[in-house]
């Protein structure tokens, strides 16, 4: 085996194969040809990829390994670690982007000669780029004396280890592209460490963007103080300079790279460096037109006690427990005069009575425009719903405003069953984007434009024609400097009666007698009591290997188009989410419901399958579902999910995690009866399951009607009888 060589764990094997890990132990107990282990340990043994590439291929399990996966083994088995891997990676994918012929003359020597000369070009190309190592003075936007930058030009015994690594990306950057190459890699790093960092999602990053770039202000320099992994830089669309520090230096080496290869900035300045932003900024006298920032929540060793008498404090000294008072102010002391900052902020930021005075001072001269609540499971922590803070640099020429800006977005939550992987995800996968963003925009751009074009517009506009029930709505500051000063939007914006007042209780009230009606008449009649039926049985798996049915498991794929969730099986509602949109090379196709498929969910234990109807049908699978085409010469779909919703089968086929139970859907049992029979049973099982969809209505028009009536008569709009 060569010196360094690339080693892959057993699930990289099973990657690579396209079998499960059980597959691989099966194959090291019954192969004595198998590689032997070269690392790792007994638990988790690493086996050098060579080796087992060439099994693979001996056995027949293998015609070629795709491109993507071997690079990614590569990266992941790098004897340095992935980070430096990616780094070096992504350092000479921004080469082949900006100097092809030099890559193609530096790639036509030995490996070893290729990393002294790769060491040279990447010197000359990451000054170029990034600037100097160290900056004397105040370098690209002020930085301190012996501020560094973020990407270190690697040495050529660094680079050695890694020249396999990079000759495959460059093959794999001219198939789909540089950029697209290296957010396959930092895709994938960033999954399989899901811990180690706090990702701002692509669609709420967008949504921050955009609030900036409205209006006739554009926002062509930008500063992220937090960049992580520069996702708000990214969403930006003609930005001139993007500014970023963050304290992780492997974060921020591989964000000025994304950002450097990113093809919207390509010709914009990049400058991202290391370090304690509030302790140590490294653009102290800097001024942009926006910042961007997703801060850190709840930090107490902010640097309280040595930066008591810093000039950044211009509205008060935050408190030790009040950090991200501290980072909206530091967003502030880097804007020009009339610029935008937009951060997301923990709820409690907005009624903490320890930063009420901060907020006052926010208020009082005109700094805070907007706060918006967010639906939970917009950004981690995703069980809160997070806020978005919209601030304006006050100035000479800026006209400070009377009012705020209050946007609630969080819509009430459907009835779902409650399993262990709904509350560890956090509803994220039910989000409506587009519905979220609609109303943050179609409330801020119409007070941003008034507030922009002075006091005429804003009287021809008027307040009412802003505020939307229940939405949004603009509040005179005195209403809000009291006490407390507690700008929670949900304080100030309490729900609309019912949507429409005493007609829409009438109309509620007069479906809900309707669907009790249709709901006595669906009640199962009393059944025959029997002697327990002694059918021979038989298993999914069983019937699986026979072809009665497929087995599919859902949650990968991207590209537009509806998502069947678990959350829409568990309440039986319509798809509500959506398919990740990808931008490192070929979609991936999605697992597509068709009618007659039977769904259950793998997590929480319940007794739950929903057969697909005509109006779900081309939905995608969702994460945490298993679906289970049966044929229809063989097995009648609802004799299938009736049999699958037995209390005892579900038992026997699950299994306890470490949090939730698990279901294994091949366990379950099903009997042995002629399609006949089965159509029978099915017709039954149909009942029940329109019984039970018009007790779940009924349930929620009667909720909605209680609740409407305690609206109505607290405030007014419903007299009592």
């Amino acid at each position: 085996m060569p010196e360094n060589s690339t080693e892959v764990t057993a699930a990289g094997i099973a990657r690579l194969a396209g079998v499960g890990r059980a597959a691989v132990s099966n194959w090291r107990r019954r192969h004595a040809d198998f590689p032997k282990p070269v690392g790792g340990t007994e638990t988790s043994p690493s086996f050098a990829l060579p080796e087992v590439e060439q099994w693979l291929r001996d056995q027949g399990k293998l015609a070629e390994i795709p491109l993507r996966e071997r690079v990614w083994q590569q990266l992941a088995g790098h004897p340095a670690g992935a980070v430096p891997a990616l780094v070096h990676a992504g350092c000479a994918l921004l080469l082949v982007r900006d100097r092809p012929t030099a890559w193609l003359e530096i790639t036509a020597v030995s490996d070893e000669r290729m990393a002294k000369v790769l060491h040279l070009a990447l010197t000359d190309l990451l000054t170029a780029r990034f600037g100097p190592v160290t900056e004397s003075g105040d370098g690209s936007g002020g930085g301190p004396s012996g501020c560094v930058r973020a990407v270190h030009t690697p040495t050529a015994d660094e680079l050695l280890p890694s020249v396999p690594l990079l000759r495959a990306t460059a093959e794999l950057a001219a198939g789909i592209g540089a950029r697209q190459a290296f957010e396959f890699l930092l895709g994938r790093q960033l999954d399989a460490n899901p811990r180690q960092f706090t990702l701002t999602p692509a669609d709420l990053a967008e949504l921050m963007a955009a609030l900036v770039e409205t209006g006739s202000r554009p926002a062509r320099t930008v500063l992220d103080p937090a960049t992580g992994t520069g996702a708000l830089l990214r969403a930006l669309n003609r930005p001139t300079a993007l500014y970023g520090q963050d304290a992780d230096p492997d974060l921020a080496a591989l964000t000025a790279l994304r950002l450097a290869l990113n093809s919207t900035v390509e010709s914009c300045t990049v400058a991202v460096r290391t370090g304690d932003t509030l302790r140590t900024d490294a653009f102290p006298r800097l001024a942009v037109d926006a910042v961007l920032c997703h801060p850190p929540f709840n930090e107490r060793n902010w640097g309280h006690d040595e930066l008591a008498y810093d000039s950044r404090w211009e509205y008060g000294f935050p408190a030790r427990t009040e950090s991200e008072l501290a980072w909206v102010q530091h967003a502030l002391a880097h804007l020009r005069e009339g610029g935008t900052a937009v951060l997301l902020m923990p709820p409690a930021a907005a009624s903490r009575r320890s930063g009420r005075r901060i907020r006052a001072d926010l208020l009082r001269r005109g700094a805070l425009r907007a706060v918006v609540a967010l639906p939970a499971g917009a950004a981690p922590p995703y069980g809160i719903p997070l806020h978005l803070w919209v601030l304006r640099k006050p100035g000479a020429g800026v006209r400070p405003s009377p009012e705020l800006l209050l946007v609630d977005t969080a819509e009430p939550a459907e009835p779902v069953a409650a399993t262990a992987a709904a509350t560890a995800s956090g509803g994220r996968d039910r989000l409506d984007w587009q519905a979220v963003r609609s109303a943050v925009l179609d409330a801020w751009e119409p007070f941003d434009r008034a507030e922009r074009t002075g006091p005429e517009s804003d009287a021809a506009l008027g307040r009412t024609g802003r505020d939307r029930p229940g939405v949004s709505r603009v509040v005179p500051v005195i209403e809000l400097l009291d006490d407390d000063v507690d700008l929670a939007p949900a304080r100030h914006l309490p729900p609309p009666t019912a949507a429409g007042g005493s007609a829409e209780l009438t109309r509620v009230r007069d479906r809900l007698t309707e669907t009790l009606r249709l709901t006595a008449t669906l009640t199962p009649p009393l059944a025959d009591l029997s002697d327990p039926a002694r059918w021979p049985l038989t298993t999914v798996g069983e019937l699986a290997r026979a072809g009665a049915l497929q087995l599919r498991t859902g949650g990968s794929g991207t590209g537009p188009g509806p998502v069947l969730t678990e959350y829409d099986v568990l309440g039986s509602t319509a798809p509500s989410g959506t398919l990740p949109v990808t931008t490192d090379g070929p979609p991936e196709e999605p697992v597509l419901v068709e009618p007659g498929d039977v769904v259950v969910p793998v997590l929480g234990g319940g007794t739950v399958a929903r057969v697909i109807d005509e109006a779900t049908a081309g939905a995608a699978l969702g994460r945490n579902l298993q679906l289970l085409r049966p044929d229809p010469a063989a097995l009648d779909p609802w004799f299938l999910s009736g049999f699958l919703r037995g209390t005892a089968n579900n038992r026997q086929a699950s299994s306890y995690a470490s949090t939730a139970t698990r279901l294994d859907a091949r366990r379950l049992q099903l009997p042995r009866l002629p399609l006949a029979e089965q159509q029978r049973y099915g017709a039954q099982f149909r009942s029940l399951a329109a019984f039970e969809d018009a007790l779940r209505l009924t349930g929620r028009l009667g909720g909605q009607l209680v609740q409407g009536m305690y609206d109505g008569l607290t405030d007014g709009t419903v007299t009592p009888k």
